[in-house]
Parts: structure tokens; sequence; C-alpha cells
């Protein structure tokens, strides 16, 4: 698709949801996308306070995602769990890894949760994070990441009633959305809420770039409708005051 119709459809999403935070495009591809800049040429995630290096995970990149396009490979993830859900791993390897370890031993990962997990089937080389609006030419995205609040959730559910809520871990929408062609929303998890700096009520969703012209029309008339269901709302709770 030409990068202005992007560029189109992110305004549109941003402009019906109020959107606070840029549309994310990322793309899976067999090999880095020519003249679209590695991850490493940013730099290394600074250390974590402890004498470690903090983990770039894969919802990082989400955040890093919304100021600029680049390219990351299997050994930018350093997240156990999103290095399964976005097939840069299967979950034998990922069951003896040690943040895999700390998690179970918190009581926040079930030993027997991370093969069960949804995760890209196809083992990617290179996948590329950027701003929707902004793509550089030929990069196709293969899912859309938002970040929401629970009102412009509201919107989306209504849109899109195939819509899929879900919970931990935050990272597997991604996965749902290019393996299923699922719209799916997360509430978030305690590990990626700290690692991308979310605020309390924020959560995401991610929807396939696949269709996202008709998605973005039912979100569109969505969000009239409940703009026009407020007012409504709101002038009855006048005249009965």
């Amino acid at each position: 698709m030409d990068p202005r119709r992007w560029q189109a459809l992110s305004r549109r999403l941003s402009e019906a949801l109020h959107l606070r935070r840029e549309p994310v495009a990322i793309a899976f591809s067999q090999r880095r996308p020519d003249g679209l800049p590695a991850f490493s040429a940013f730099g290394r995630a600074g250390d974590d306070g402890a004498g470690h290096e903090a983990a770039v995970a894969s919802c990082v990149f989400w955040v890093q995602g919304e100021g600029r396009a680049f390219a990351t490979v299997p050994d930018d993830h350093g997240c156990s769990i999103g290095r399964v859900t976005h097939g840069l791993a299967g979950p034998e390897e990922a069951a003896g890894a040690d943040d895999v370890a700390a998690l179970e031993r918190a009581g926040w990962l079930d030993p027997c949760a991370v093969s069960s997990l949804p995760a890209v089937s196809v083992r990617p080389g290179a996948i590329t994070y950027g701003p929707l609006g902004n793509l550089p030419e030929g990069v196709e995205p293969d899912v859309v990441l938002l970040r929401v609040n629970a009102r412009q959730l509201m919107v989306l559910s209504d849109a899109l009633p195939e819509l899929s809520v879900e919970g931990k871990p935050q990272c597997h929408i991604v996965a749902l959305a290019k393996e299923r062609a699922t719209p799916a929303a997360s509430v978030g998890c305690a590990l990626s809420r700290v690692r991308t700096g979310m605020a309390p009520e924020e959560m995401t969703c991610a929807l396939p770039a696949a269709g996202l012209e008709d998605a973005v029309g039912r979100i569109a008339t969505a969000a009239e409708t409940a703009t026009a269901v407020a007012r409504y709302a709101a002038e009855d709770g006048r005249r009965r005051a």
C-alpha cells in the first residue's frame, strides 16, 4: 500500500478515537528492509540499577516505535515471553530462561502457560516498528498497535464485535492479530507496564493491518454514535435536573 494510505488511516484512527499516542506499525519479515535503521544503531538498553542491562522487550519497542521506524533482529529481543509470542523462540527454549524462572517463582506465570501462548508461526529474521503515519517506502505492516484508555476501548468494542479482550502477557495480542486476523486488546500485565512506563489507565489493542481500512471506517462510525449518545445523556440529565 502507498505510505500515504497508511498515513491517512493513522490520522483517521487518531481523530476518531482521540488517541494521545501515535498508532504503531509492526511488520514481520525474513530480513531487514533496505534503508531502514537497525535498532542497534540507537544503542542498547540502559542499566537497570542493579548492575544488569535492562531487558529490551517487544513491548518496549512499541513505545520506541511511536517516534521513529527501525528494524530489530531476534537477538535484540531480551524478554523470553515476548520471544515466544513473536515467533523468535519456541516454548522449550524459554522454559529454562532466568526471566521465566523468576516469573514462575513469583507465581505470576504457570510453568505450563508458555507452551499454550498464541505465537507468530513463522520465525522472522527481522521485526520492524514505526509510526503508522510515517512508514518508509516498502514497509507493509502486519499489525497496528494502539495504546488506549477505557473510553477508547469502549468504542473499539462497539465497532469490532469480534474484538477479543485478553490478559497477560500483554504481547500475545500481536500474535492474535497477525496469525488469526483477530482484533485483540489487553488489560496489560505488570511486567509490561513497568517496562513500557504505561499509565495505570492505559491498555493496548492490536489490529490486523489487513482490512484496516474497513475497521477504521467502523471505528469512526462507532465513535460518532458514542458521541451522539453522550450528548443525549448530558441533555437528558439537565432536563431531569
